[in-house]
């Protein structure tokens, strides 16, 4: 089992550049696969889980060659030739590590395929629950299989011809919306998602970057079958759910200053920053538009962070950063409250609970509710041994905790961060290491035959 030790925060680098979004790099992935053409993917985020879904399309027929990839983080550009809409069936079941988007995403698209395929996940995947998803693909005509009440993988899925929907979510999902209007694509007819508040809309915008056409009327979202995917080029922008960490520890440092390069700015995903900013947080970018995402440099000067209340509409927007951000309310002055966050109950683990138990180790007052918890902020924070119950947001998020407690802070299973910031240790340690400069900048190195080998072997 891998462990970080962390202890109290040093200095700050003048930058840092994240990673490529996880949410983009997998729904690239799954088009450029399905698209009639090769795609070039630039700025690819190489996690466990974006990998699993490029690997997944190249198990039904997508040629995949690599490109570049920087030391210490992997593949960062690479090459998808689709088979068209029509994918060939996989020789063996597909395995979906610990990706809930894998597994979610991959479903609308079996779903209109002829053939018979089972996707596995690791034993966190298989936990979580997949009826909300296989629901509406059964209504459109699909067959899927799983295990016991809220079919959970493995799944067995035989697609087929489908039938257009017109669905109402009961929960708000991205994931969710998105596997319908995949499955749209295969169906007769208009597909229709009608979502309880507005989810982020990657899916939508990638639609329109390959040619895909859509179109959404307040908070309903369709899409016409029978349209293929034209193969275009994409970079990849950086996460902001993996910027957030280093928002966080800025905003909460008087007297310090960060620059987050080329973060992606997709107002559903800029949540993490309305809070902040409400919190006291001061926090400036720039924005351009690039592949159909927004994307700049984010600046953050820290100071002292004042208690707020999340909850309502914004929940969705901010729902993968709600560790991070709970983090931030510990260090906040005053009682912050979390709400209507039951989803965080069936991520990689149960984000409530893990967050409460692993706050109060640090010595911090948590009252803990169905859907989210109340937090006690302002008291110092005290070093302790940390679990991440195998999940990545809590490993991160309570690194970042660890640079403000007195004492030394051991996170224990950090293995699990690499399935979406591979290089995350190496950019916590120009935080603790007291060198005040600027971090220094990857090079691309051409990639090499062996790592083409690793990728078709599965070793990356």
């Amino acid at each position: 089992m891998a462990t970080l030790k962390v202890r109290k925060l040093k200095s700050f680098p003048a930058e840092i550049s994240v990673p490529g979004d996880k949410s983009i790099s997998h729904r690239a992935a799954m088009f450029a696969g399905m698209a009639d053409g090769t795609t070039i993917i630039d700025g690819f985020l190489p996690s466990e889980d974006c990998l699993c879904s490029v690997k997944a399309m190249q198990a039904m027929g997508a040629i995949v060659e690599p490109l570049e990839e920087v030391e210490g983080i992997g593949l960062v550009k690479l090459a998808i030739t689709g088979t068209g809409p029509k994918l060939k069936a996989p020789s063996a079941p597909v395995d979906c590590g610990n990706s809930g988007t894998t597994m979610r995403l991959l479903s609308g698209i079996l779903a209109g395929q002829d053939f018979t395929t089972e996707l596995f996940g690791d034993a966190s995947l298989s936990r979580r629950p997949m009826k909300r998803v296989a629901d509406p693909l059964t209504l459109m005509g699909a067959k899927i299989e799983g295990q016991g009440e809220k079919l959970c993988a493995p799944l067995r899925i035989t697609g087929g011809p489908l039938q257009h929907i017109h669905y109402t979510l009961p929960m708000a999902s991205a994931q969710v919306k998105s596997a319908i209007l995949l499955a749209g694509l295969f169906a007769t007819g208009k597909t229709t998602v009608i979502e309880p508040v507005a989810t982020r809309n990657h899916t939508e915008r990638i639609m329109s970057h390959f040619g895909v056409k859509w179109l959404r009327d307040g908070n309903a979202v369709s899409v016409y079958g029978g349209q293929v995917p034209r193969a275009t080029d994409i970079v990849v922008p950086g996460d902001i759910s993996s910027a957030a960490f280093w928002m966080v520890a800025a905003a909460a440092s008087p007297d310090q200053q960060i620059t987050l390069k080329n973060v992606g700015l997709n107002p559903t995903r800029t949540g993490v920053i309305n809070v902040l900013l409400r919190m006291g947080a001061h926090i400036t970018h720039s924005e351009t538009t690039t592949d159909g995402e927004p994307r700049g440099n984010v600046i953050v000067k820290g100071g002292e962070l004042n208690a707020t209340v999340i909850g309502g509409a914004e929940i969705p927007n901010v729902i993968d950063e709600l560790p991070i951000l709970a983090v931030a309310a510990a260090l906040a002055r005053g009682n912050t409250l979390i709400k209507d966050a039951q989803e965080l109950r069936v991520k990689e683990t149960d984000r409530i609970a893990a967050v409460a138990e692993n706050l109060r180790r640090m010595g911090v007052q948590v009252l803990e509710f169905e859907d989210g918890m109340e937090i006690v902020g302002g008291a110092p924070l005290q070093g302790a041994t940390i679990s991440t119950y195998h999940d990545h947001r809590i490993a991160m998020a309570f690194a970042i905790a660890g640079m403000f407690a007195e004492g030394e802070t051991t996170i224990e299973g950090t293995e699990c961060i690499t399935t979406s910031y591979p290089g995350f240790e190496h950019d916590l340690s120009l935080f603790l290491k007291g060198d005040s400069g600027a971090p220094p900048i990857p090079v691309l190195s051409r990639v090499t035959r062996p790592v083409a080998t690793r990728l078709r072997t599965g070793e990356i």
